[in-house]
């Protein structure tokens, strides 16, 4: 017996409901589209389900008989209908199609190599659909790990991991395998490898670069899906404020010198440099990357991959590009002494370099350059500036919604902006953040350019604190400051800076 809910059309808002999986089931992906239905939950016997229309008997009538349980209907939009089907029939039914199929087949073995399941059908549409979801969910990586009794699957997204999936341990070499063939790896070989293959999804071609790593409990795989749409971005998309991104374009449009991005792993420094480099003039100036790896290709600029076996490093690439009559170089990251000294004569000899490194600060970008050997006399004639950045996640702009902080995440507002605040926005969770309250990132920066006196503190020895206060009192906005400054726009929430930020210290 179906009965309707005369709701408004625009009364039920599908982003925010919460679908149960095991209800998806009931109807097949291809009744739900038919119908224009998307099923929610049961309750008391009774299956609610959302469609443009209260008035279809036919297809109420026929989803009862299907589902032997008397139907509720929900009035909602046909567009939202349609997005939803589109989610979350990708996310669950064709997941556990595959996962029946994986399921069924066998680890290779050395005796049995015609047994490699690595071409089976179940194998190949497995690894599909996992990077197929990992796109639709805007994943940056995928994590492939073995553990003592299944097959761990987890997305990054937004910088974050959540675990997706769980795949029978017996799918683990078949998907490893796949996944080295596509990469053109050695599949015997077991010692850490790298790699990259393009594959056409639903959305886009997208490449993947491929990482391997033998672990106790067998090998894992990580797999950064490569966005060409970053490399893309200008540098007034990634999140500077007006007087950073002024700061910053002064020193690119020097002739010489090195600015230098600093900050953590995935901090987003490699889509500076991009950026920075997309800003250039390429037509008139000879531009050269040493990269490892190199993420994008870039038209009229020269790029050259990091390739120890052959010789290639870092260092030994900029020794190089140097006979190469180069205006501006990118080198990918000064990781040690060698490259540290090569790219400081570099911009000392009438060369722009942008480079990144590893440090927490613009200031610890100084401490980090003199423990790679630097002579702070060098630092100082050759440093025109350092940008120090991380990556915080934006609030989700469906769900968004004023309520009270935490005491820490307003006391930390305070402190830093000199003004009591209770309330901040953020994300309720819905559908479209994955009910986590953010989509998207951005990033928030601090920007030091070398003044005269803070070379002078260099060159002294003097401490770093004090020449951070120095670069403060000449117009520096700390990441701490930037970050609340974002929050006071309700682009991100305190809890995004104090987690990024603040153990910094």
């Amino acid at each position: 017996m179906a009965k309707t809910e005369n709701s408004d059309i625009a009364g039920l808002d599908l982003n925010t409901c919460q679908i149960q999986p095991e209800v998806m089931r009931l109807i097949p992906e291809q009744i739900a589209r038919k119908y224009k239905v998307m099923p929610l939950d049961i309750i008391d016997n009774c299956l609610r389900v959302a469609m443009d229309t209260t008035d279809d008997i036919l297809a109420q009538s026929a989803l009862a008989a299907l589902t032997r349980l008397s139907v509720e209907v929900l009035a909602a939009p046909e567009e939202d209908i349609k997005l939803t089907i589109d989610r979350c029939y990708g996310e669950h039914n064709e997941i556990g199609e595959f996962l029946k199929g994986v399921g069924m087949v066998a680890p290779a073995t050395p005796s049995k190599p015609e047994a490699d399941p690595a071409s089976s059908g179940p194998i190949v549409k497995a690894l599909d659909a996992i990077i197929e979801e990992a796109v639709k969910a805007r994943a940056s990586d995928i994590h492939i790990e073995p553990e003592k009794d299944r097959l761990r699957v987890r997305y990054r997204i937004d910088g974050v991991l959540h675990e997706t999936m769980t795949l029978p341990l017996s799918a683990h070499a078949g998907i490893i395998s796949r996944i080295k063939i596509l990469a053109n790896m050695n599949i015997a070989d077991h010692r850490p490898q790298d790699g990259q293959f393009s594959v056409k999804s639903r959305r886009a071609d997208i490449d993947i670069r491929v990482a391997t790593l033998a672990t106790v409990s067998g090998e894992m795989a990580t797999l950064r899906i490569l966005d060409k749409s970053f490399a893309a971005l200008s540098l007034n998309e990634l999140g500077f404020s007006e007087a950073n991104l002024e700061r910053y374009q002064n020193m690119l449009r020097l002739p010489f010198g090195m600015v230098l991005v600093s900050g953590p792993t995935g901090s987003g420094k490699t889509t500076t440099l991009y950026a920075s480099l997309n800003s250039l003039d390429r037509r008139g100036r000879n531009i050269v990357t040493i990269e490892d790896p190199v993420e994008y290709s870039f038209e009229s600029i020269n790029q050259i991959q990091v390739n120890v076996r052959a010789g290639i490093t870092f260092a030994a690439g900029l020794r190089s590009i140097m006979r190469h009559d180069p205006n501006v170089i990118m080198v990918g990251e000064i990781r040690d002494p060698e490259t540290a000294e090569i790219a400081v004569q570099s911009a000392l000899t009438g060369h722009l370099v942008l480079a990144s490194i590893h440090a927490n600060d613009t200031v610890g970008a100084l401490s980090r350059l003199i423990d790679l050997q630097v002579p702070p006399f060098l630092i100082s004639s050759s440093l025109v500036g350092v940008v120090a950045q991380r990556m915080v996640r934006r609030i989700c702009s469906r769900c968004r919604h004023t309520t009270e902080a935490s005491l820490e995440a307003a006391t930390a507002y305070e402190e830093e902006m000199g003004e009591k605040r209770a309330t901040f926005t953020y994300g309720k969770g819905c559908n479209t953040c994955a009910h986590t309250g953010y989509r998207g990132r951005i990033a928030i920066f601090e920007v030091m350019r070398l003044s005269d006196e803070i070379r002078r503190m260099l060159l002294s020895g003097m401490d770093t604190s004090l020449m951070r206060q120095q670069a403060i009192e000449e117009g520096m906005v700390s990441m701490r400051r930037d970050g609340m400054l974002k929050v006071k726009d309700e682009i991100i929430t305190p809890d995004e800076v104090m987690r990024e930020v603040y153990s910094t210290g």
